[in-house]
């Protein structure tokens, strides 16, 4: 398989120099301090970090051309979608080890600097599989349909990551504690170092990116086989991560959809990559698609949440005696 990519290597130097210098702007000055981090400054950052990502685009859109500018939006738009469904899990963990608000942020920054070079790691083997065996692209395809239509199966699943195999024996291995000790990984007690709730939820928030970069990692190559771009296009993504968690954190339920829409992608863009050689997809028919997907999906996620809470709102009237108010 052919695998050009538009990156030279002053190019990987300069977004690497670029990501280093963000997280070490993030964590050394805005979060130096241990914080709840409120909405409106996560709604800031997360404007700052789609921002950024954009102008990156047209900065490839104006240098290579519209095929590469049109393959690495898409990508980023299939990885911040599925990087959501990251948020609904992420919820459930904080919850479920009873996390504060104020250290959820240095649990997810270390956990998404973690997942940075993971997903690294995974995009370039990812790479030289596909161009040493080029059968793969249908493996990976039919392995994107079936993780769609197991998604929409399951769509009303509850999460509980935190009673899974893997963090029972995590707990095993890892002596631990219930007791937090500020906004410390690993605490002291009885002269034993013992791992706080802040590095088990820790542990869960890499497992949990790991299991989703299986599905969105082979999603993106079925957008452009260019390293370069499933890379940026992917980090870009992983970077917002977090303040888009502070963001949706408190509204996740409203999106009861997403996980239909999430699933109608991930079984178009495989059946995309097991047809690669079949039927070629322009970049702007997949990116119409993929974007008429996740955007019907959260259209209708908000029209039922308003429905809903308008229901409630007139049951709570009736029952006080009071008529409902007039149809908009």
């Amino acid at each position: 398989m052919d695998m050009q990519s538009v990156g030279s290597p002053a190019l990987w130097a300069g977004f690497i120099i670029f990501v280093l210098l963000m997280l070490a702007l993030d964590l050394g000055v805005f979060h130096r301090k241990t914080h709840e981090v409120k909405f409106k400054e996560a709604l800031t950052w997360s404007g700052v970090w789609i921002s950024l990502a954009l102008v990156f685009n047209l900065g490839i859109w104006w240098k290579f051309g519209p095929t590469p500018g049109m393959q690495f939006l898409t990508g980023y738009l299939i990885e911040k979608s599925l990087s959501i469904d990251n948020i609904f899990v992420f919820v459930v963990i904080f919850s479920a080890l009873k996390i504060p608000a104020v250290y959820q942020h240095r649990v997810l920054f270390w956990g998404i600097l973690s997942a940075l070079v993971l997903r690294a790691a995974m995009i370039f083997a990812g790479v030289a599989m596909l161009q040493r065996f080029h059968w793969l692209i249908y493996v990976f395809g039919a392995f994107l349909i079936l993780t769609g239509v197991k998604l929409f199966l399951q769509r009303n699943k509850e999460e509980h990551p935190e009673d899974g195999a893997v963090m029972k024996l995590a707990r095993r291995v890892i002596p631990s504690t219930p007791r937090f000790d500020k906004d410390h990984f690993f605490t002291v007690e009885n002269g034993k170092k013992l791992a706080t709730p802040l590095f088990m939820a820790l542990v869960l928030v890499e497992l949990t990116d790991v299991l989703f970069a299986l599905d969105s990692i082979p999603a993106i190559f079925a957008v452009t086989t260019d390293p370069f771009l499933v890379f940026t296009s992917n980090i870009f993504a992983i970077l917002g991560l977090r303040s888009l968690f502070f963001v949706l954190a408190g509204a996740v339920e409203k999106f009861s959809y997403l996980k239909v829409g999430l699933s109608a992608v991930l079984v178009f863009v495989g059946t995309k990559m097991a047809l690669v050689d079949v039927v070629k997809v322009p970049p702007a028919v997949s990116l119409g698609v993929i974007a008429l997907l996740l955007g019907g999906s959260i259209v209708a996620s908000l029209l039922k949440a308003r429905a809903l809470e308008r229901a409630g709102a007139d049951k709570a009237l009736a029952s006080r005696g009071q008529p409902a108010p007039a149809a908009e």
